[in-house]
């Protein structure tokens, strides 16, 4: 998970370096920056009207470019991104999705239910035209698209019964509005009842209508009364301008805003003392200045901060978040970061996206289970200064100059998804080959496994777990402090093997204790020789290639042990793995030690030390029933029974994963045996 962070946070920085190139590009080639001031002077007649339409202002009846140049300088400073981004959405043209209303339960559900945005709805009565024509219709959803007005259109043959509950006996336009100026209230439903059906005056009455609810102020004395009240909102934004009513982006931000920021529009048209506009920090006009608890803030004057309804309503929700805002940031960090695990894993393609839907399916799950307790905290009245804690440390962080930066690569980036698509699927690539490289020097052989190998390992895996899993979740080695495994005692009721075998993965295998077996005995080189040449003239030599796996070690239960001290004080010298010096050792030395028979020379005494501490001494493999020679390859079981590394590996691979002698399972750490010091009357036989 943190590997995945690291790599998003990586990526972020990568997009922040990238908007960075472009600006550096933009201003080698056209020596301007997006911040930079246009002159309207210098604007076609087209683009001023296009401006306009992007603010939400109404230019009917100003046929000349001098009154359209003079509205737009009255709405606010024009900067080059925003002239960008208002020709490109006008460039785009793209046709806007309008809902089609089935009935009641539908519209109510929509629109009346709808308590922070508007709607414009279109009303078809019975056997009746629509009010405004197909064309038209189109352009006005277009029109009022931009500020988040969402359209639809109901027709009365769909549900009549409602239409005449309504009164809704003629075609007509109907819009819905919040009623009150908190969060989720009543809605209020408006006719439209102009007499010209055109898509400019039904858009004055629209932002008519949307201006209303906000606060105007005409005078000198309202403003001072106004600016020095407190009131239940923390956040104000202001407008002063020498307008009529504030344009409709300004009026839509309300209606969205509604119960978290209050927008009061300052009338400075016939004022005639403006002393106490400049007692408060406003010089200029028109002017954005919001008011927080921490002080007065200009809107307009860093990176990304345009006059249109995308980049204010990004500043002010960076300032004043629902907790759905929040929500929605955090699912799509989450995602984005739970995507990096198909760049990240590695091996087949079939696994990457098993690996991935799997950890989308986590990453989403815990996110919703995590948020329940957060939103369940938010509830409770003792945590109200926490909550206004929070918000002041957002618009303290939210109103710096790299905030503003990150605003407006978020706009610019959410203008153009292809790009960031692009950059996102270019940084995965690269992790992709940096971390196949890191593994391929690692030798990992998952890098080259192909589809169909990893669908069985998955399949193994699957089967073991659903049929033994126990033997699937425990790791080796880990140490036990029970004297018995109540698994082991799961196990046995198996018997006699009516239930399905387990298929245990033999990685466990590599790993297993490997030494070679050594005598202590002085024999010349002839004499090596000539026992090796009738070693090779009796029987084939046998090969010892070494199994390559990994190694997995569990707890277990069950001892071994079952030399009594009688039978282990006297040594039969058939059965003794040694010459005589080793049947003379104390017989604390020898108990348990010895269950095999060697029939070397009595004057070879085998290498003990080189032998693990928890393996048990023998000198014959009871597999192959040979004894061990000088040289040979030994390999040690969990239980401390010792055998030919080829005998035991091929007993392994051929699913019987246990014991030949004592059955315990291979795969499963065994308690230690206790280890008897020698008593000080005790004589050596």
């Amino acid at each position: 998970m943190w590997l995945k962070l690291f790599f998003l946070l990586l990526y972020f920085l990568v997009l922040f370096v990238l908007a960075r190139f472009f600006e550096a590009i933009v201003w080698y080639e056209t020596g301007i920056f997006a911040t930079q001031l246009v002159d309207p002077v210098a604007l076609s007649f087209k683009k001023l009207k296009t401006i306009l339409e992007c603010r939400g202002l109404g230019y009917s009846g100003l046929p000349e470019k001098k009154d359209v140049r003079e509205l737009v300088e009255k709405s606010g400073d024009l900067m080059e991104g925003e002239l960008y981004s208002a020709l490109k959405e006008e460039e785009a043209s793209e046709s806007v999705s309008s809902t089609n209303f089935s009935g009641e339960m539908h519209f109510y559900e929509l629109v009346e239910d709808t308590k922070d945005g508007i709607w414009l709805v279109q009303v078809i009565a019975n056997d009746r035209s629509p009010l405004v024509g197909k064309i038209h219709w189109e352009k006005m959803v277009k029109k009022v698209s931009r500020f988040g007005i969402r359209t639809g259109t109901f027709n009365c043959s769909s549900d009549p019964r409602y239409c005449r509950r309504r009164g809704w006996v003629r075609s007509t336009l109907i819009m819905s509005v919040p009623q009150t100026s908190t969060s989720k209230g009543k809605v209020m439903l408006k006719e439209y009842s102009g007499r010209k059906i055109e898509v400019e005056h039904i858009f004055k009455w629209i932002t008519a209508h949307a201006a209303s609810r906000i606060k105007t102020i005409y005078n000198a004395e309202h403003l001072k009364e106004e600016w020095n009240k407190s009131d239940q909102y923390w956040v104000k934004i202001y407008l002063f301008a020498n307008l009529d009513q504030p344009p409709a982006f300004f009026s839509a931000l309300s209606i969205k805003f509604t119960g978290r920021v209050e927008f009061i529009f300052v009338n400075v048209e016939n004022w005639d003392n403006k002393s106490y506009m400049t007692d408060i920090g406003v010089y200029n006009m028109p002017s954005y200045i919001l008011r927080t608890p921490e002080g007065i803030y200009r809107y307009g004057n860093h990176t990304g901060e345009f006059i249109s309804l995308q980049a204010m309503d990004s500043f002010l929700r960076s300032l004043q978040p629902e907790v759905n805002d929040l929500f929605v940031l955090s699912l799509v960090l989450v995602n984005l970061m739970a995507w990096m695990d198909l760049f990240i894993t590695q091996g087949a393609t079939i696994k990457r996206f098993v690996v991935l839907i799997s950890t989308l399916g986590t990453y989403n799950s815990l996110l919703i289970i995590s948020w329940l307790p957060v939103l369940g905290f938010l509830q409770l009245p003792y945590l109200d200064s926490f909550y206004e804690y929070s918000l002041k440390l957002l618009r303290y962080s939210n109103t710096t100059t790299l905030a503003s930066w990150v605003r407006a690569d978020w706009m610019f980036y959410s203008s153009h998804p292809a790009l960031f698509l692009s950059t996102y699927l270019g940084h995965g690539l690269l992790i992709d080959y940096f971390e196949k490289k890191r593994r391929r020097n690692n030798n990992n052989d998952e890098v080259n496994a192909n589809n169909l190998e990893w669908l069985s390992s998955l399949w193994d895996w699957y089967t073991s777990y659903l049929f033994h899993p126990i033997a699937s979740f425990q790791n080796f080695p880990v140490e036990s402090d029970w004297d018995e495994d109540p698994d082991l005692f799961l196990e046995r009721l198996a018997f006699p093997d009516l239930w399905l075998h387990p298929l245990i993965p033999t990685d466990y295998i590599k790993n297993l204790p490997m030494w070679r077996f050594k005598c202590l005995g002085v024999q010349s080189e002839e004499e090596m020789s000539e026992s090796s040449q009738d070693i090779e003239n009796d029987s084939d030599s046998e090969s010892t290639d070494t199994f390559s796996s990994e190694k997995e070690v569990f707890e277990d239960k069950q001892s071994i042990v079952h030399n009594s001290p009688g039978r282990a004080s006297h040594c039969d010298t058939e059965a003794c793995s040694c010459a005589n010096k080793y049947c003379q050792t104390s017989p604390y030395e020898r108990k348990g030690r010895s269950y095999g028979s060697y029939n070397a020379n009595e004057d070879m005494e085998p290498d003990w030390l080189a032998w693990p501490a928890d393996m048990l001494h023998c000198t014959e493999c009871v597999v192959c029933l040979e004894n061990f020679e000088n040289g040979c390859l030994l390999m040690g079981l969990p239980c401390g029974h010792v055998f030919h590394q080829n005998c035991i590996v091929m007993w392994l691979a051929g699913g019987r994963h246990c014991c030949p002698v004592c059955r315990w399972p291979s795969y499963k750490k065994k308690q230690p045996y206790a280890q008897h010091q020698p008593l000080s009357n005790d004589v050596p036989s």
